[in-house]
């Protein structure tokens, strides 16, 4: 079965004003394992995280706060009101 290890995808997040961003997704088990992204000097929060190929949702939440990626074109509604950020991974 192909790459069974997945791609690294990196997400990214322009919060200068940030104490904490989360990366929450489905490969996170949404609340269950979020990654911790980490600061660079421009403001910039970054986190590289290998994926299996296919349809990955996911949001951010700052400071505990959910936020989407405007950098994600592609999203689908979830249960709560609000919309999902769709990630695709290329097999």
């Amino acid at each position: 079965m192909g790459n069974a290890a997945g791609k690294k995808e990196t997400f990214e997040l322009n919060e200068p004003d940030a104490s904490k961003v989360l990366l929450v997704g489905d490969f996170t088990d949404w609340n269950e394992n979020p990654i911790s992204l980490k600061r660079q000097k421009d403001g910039v929060w970054k986190a590289s995280v290998v994926l299996h190929p296919g349809r990955h949702e996911y949001r951010y939440l700052v400071d505990g706060q959910w936020r989407d990626d405007n950098n994600c074109g592609f999203r689908r509604p979830n249960g709560f009101g609000s919309e999902n950020c769709v990630r695709e991974v290329a097999p």
